[in-house]
């Protein structure tokens, strides 16, 4: 059974950071992504790595700001969440694709339990 748990979550101030990581029992899957639901609002896309980390595809909203990264080794997905706004605040989930897909999230599989953004401004 595939298992996916989220952590790095926390409240910071406007600008800060926070790396986000999520480990995965057994072994890593293919392609993986993160996903965030803010309240009152519906789930959506944020990033995406291809196994080998050659591949990474960004929501408009994160790019330049938000990094992506996976260490295979230890079975971990990371993302790297600088300059950080209130906007971004959200319960971020990580989830693997198995659909062809790679921003909808009727294309991923496996969802953790996510881990709580709040950026305070």
């Amino acid at each position: 059974q595939v298992h996916l748990v989220e952590s790095g979550g926390g409240l910071v101030q406007a600008g800060g950071s926070l790396r986000l990581s999520c480990a995965a029992s057994g072994r890593m899957f293919d392609n993986m992504g993160w996903f965030r639901q803010a309240p009152g609002k519906e789930r959506e896309f944020v990033a995406a790595i291809t196994w080998s980390g050659g591949d990474t595809y960004y929501a408009d909203s994160v790019k330049g700001r938000f990094t992506i990264s996976r260490d295979n080794p230890k079975n971990t997905m990371y993302l790297q969440t600088n300059s950080l706004k209130p906007e971004d605040t959200a319960v971020y989930y990580c989830a693997v694709r198995v659909g062809s897909s790679i921003r909808v999230e009727s294309s991923y599989a496996y969802w953790g339990q996510g881990t709580q953004v709040t950026v305070s401004s």
